[in-house]
């Protein structure tokens, strides 16, 4: 039976998400098709990630990116450090939240409400205009936060439906967003494997530590620049290590066995640390596919053949 780590406790949108990786069969990959998951609860992305790394789950899913608030760092910074792991698959859910208080509580009694600090970004508005007068306390995850209205530690919490539900909670407000649209990938995440195969609609993401040297990150755009590969996100996170030394996230579009994918991870780890993270099927098209190099590839064979 494949063990899923999540970033928990139950009723967090990444277990929502772990779910909707099952239902579309993404588990499989894991092991035996007909097999049941057992889900792990870990505290935090970098903890379901080293559960992971320790040997203990088979996989980990964790949030990597919103719409609103960006990259997610402690899952980004996690897959920079320690052992190689790999991005298999991945999913979006859409994100609004549930506010839930204890029975009995009204919004004009709300003097604490409790959020993880990516939901708390993505409700500020609300909060400032429903719940002035609130102290917003950070959770260990949505689902800590409706966990701490259940044990008296806030009158309220920016959580879920499902994580109220399963506490009992009362509902002060549904589908509380700033940003309507607002959406959350979250990734599938293994020990080194064969990468899935190409899709042609597909996401490569590496990890980059460059030289200490002028021109270099220069240098490692523009080995995708020059054949025309579309870049979807580059960002830099300091290694930890020294003051002014970071890493770089560079994702792309297009799939490791896409010609020019692969001549520009080559040119990359011709001076450059570089961390494959994978090549997998984006959940939709998010930029332009690299061209093919079909004609190229005959081309150059008739100059081997002497051909005109």
């Amino acid at each position: 039976m494949p063990r899923i780590a999540y970033f928990g406790p139950s009723g967090t949108f990444t277990e929502m998400a772990l779910d909707r990786f099952e239902s579309l069969g993404a588990l499989d990959v894991l092991g035996d098709e007909s097999a049941d998951v057992e889900r792990v609860s870990a505290a935090s992305p970098p903890a379901a990630l080293q559960l992971l790394r320790d040997g203990k789950v088979d996989g980990a899913v964790v949030p990597i990116e919103s719409s609103v608030e960006g990259s997610v760092p402690p899952t980004m910074d996690a897959l920079a450090l320690g052992p190689r792991l790999q991005i298999v698959s991945e999913v979006e859910l859409d994100i609004a939240f549930t506010v839930v208080t204890r029975e009995g509580i009204t919004r004009d009694q709300v003097r604490t409400i409790g959020a993880y600090p990516v939901a708390a970004a993505q409700v500020r508005r609300w909060i400032e205009d429903h719940l002035p007068d609130a102290e917003v306390v950070t959770a260990a995850s949505n689902a800590g936060a409706a966990e701490d209205v259940a044990s008296g530690k806030v009158d309220a919490a920016v959580s879920t439906a499902l994580a109220g539900q399963r506490l009992g909670l009362s509902v002060l407000a549904d589908k509380v967003a700033d940003f309507e649209g607002a959406r959350t990938r979250f990734v599938l995440i293994t020990r080194p494997r064969p990468v899935p195969k190409r899709t042609g609609v597909d996401r490569t993401s590496v990890v980059l530590q460059l030289p200490n040297e002028p021109g270099s990150l220069v240098r490692a755009i523009t080995e995708f620049s020059t054949r025309g590969i579309d870049l979807s996100r580059i960002e830099s996170r300091p290694t930890r290590r020294e003051y002014g030394t970071y890493f770089f996230h560079l994702d792309c579009v297009g799939h490791i066995d896409d010609a020019l994918v692969a001549e520009a991870l080559q040119g990359l780890y011709r001076f450059a640390q570089v961390r494959f993270l994978g090549s997998w099927p984006a959940v939709s098209e998010h930029g332009v596919p690299p061209v093919s190099d079909d004609e190229d590839a005959r081309w150059l064979d008739r100059l081997r053949r002497g051909e005109d």
